[in-house]
């Protein structure tokens, strides 16, 4: 039950709640269907399983791999290359060995090489300069242009444009 007090002043009325909003976060939500209540369920262990792989791979493995999936008591190994993935595949037995300590049946890991493209490899676009010619081209087309948006964008284009020498 939800009290409300109304203050009456004269210019102006303030409404009081004595309880809290009535927000629920998306975990409430997602616990109520039987579906997304398995689903968080399984994300939950894999959170679990990373957490504890990056704790129990040794040197870089932790960063360099990582767990995508877990089924039937198979863990499936995100690594980055190819060396990693043969590394963590001769070490299968004992990672599987210290993965079933946390309470999870690991019966055996499955290492699949796939690239985690990270926001460093994206290079940004060269600045490639115009020639000479290019340029006078460009900057007789803006000149014979009637005025407007496109010439405006053009003589903005060859403000910015990189000249040749």
């Amino acid at each position: 039950m939800v009290t409300v007090l109304a203050v009456l002043r004269r210019l102006e009325t303030k409404i009081i709640c004595t309880e809290p909003p009535m927000y629920h976060g998306p975990e409430h939500y997602l616990k109520r269907d039987t579906n997304a209540s398995r689903l968080l369920a399984h994300a939950r262990l894999l959170t679990k399983l990373s957490r504890r792989f990056t704790a129990i791979a040794p040197g870089g493995l932790g960063r360099a791999a990582r767990v995508a999936n877990f089924k039937s008591g198979v863990i499936v190994i995100h690594a980055e290359n190819g060396a990693v993935a043969a590394k963590i595949r001769q070490m299968g037995r004992r990672l599987c060995d210290e993965l079933s300590r946390e309470g999870v049946e690991c019966n055996q890991l499955e290492v699949k090489v796939q690239p985690q493209r990270s926001l460093r490899e994206i290079h940004p676009a060269s600045v490639k300069p115009l020639s000479t010619k290019a340029f006078d081209s460009m900057q007789a087309t803006a000149n014979e242009l009637p005025p407007g948006p496109l010439r405006h964008a053009l003589e903005i284009l060859l403000k910015s444009a990189a000249r040749r020498e």
